[in-house]
């Protein structure tokens, strides 16, 4: 099995040039924890995710619209590519201790997005021997979040 086959797509990636608050409501459209960030060419320039962005703020004590993007990327990104196996991408993970990395095309641009959570899932719908109960549940809780409404009192 590719990368390919169980990657999201497609690849909601945010400018170089945005500020966090950007980035956090695409983050939260999106229902992911991480985004690939592009130059102006559409070409990988990093990778963000929501502790960054929440680490950023506190540390600076400024709001989300006053930082920039590019002062808070991880500017050293692991990458895929579609057609990498998943057992490759399963050690590229583990080496590199990353839970998401941006699928990229021959030119560097975002295709898609490939997570544990996406490992998880597609996990759950092999019967390999795996402890089918455990998968299930990695997968339950990997599954996109249901918008509600709450209330903060």
């Amino acid at each position: 099995m590719q990368v390919q086959d169980v990657m999201s797509t497609p690849a909601v990636c945010c400018s170089i040039d945005a500020t966090l608050d950007v980035a956090a409501r695409l983050m939260w459209e999106a229902d992911c924890g991480a985004i690939p960030v592009v130059d102006r060419d559409g070409r990988l320039a990093g990778i963000l995710t929501d502790r960054d962005i929440c680490m950023a703020c506190y540390t600076q004590g400024k709001r989300p619209s006053d930082i920039g993007v590019v002062s808070v990327m991880a500017q050293d990104v692991v990458t895929s590519r579609p057609d990498d196996s998943l057992e490759m991408l399963e050690r590229v993970l583990g080496q590199h201790q990353v839970r998401r990395v941006p699928v990229v095309d021959e030119t560097k641009r975002p295709i898609g997005v490939i997570s544990m959570n996406n490992l998880a899932r597609h996990a759950a719908s092999v019967n390999d021997g795996m402890d089918h109960a455990l998968v299930a549940t990695m997968a339950a809780i990997c599954e996109p979040r249901r918008l509600y409404s709450a209330v903060a009192e």
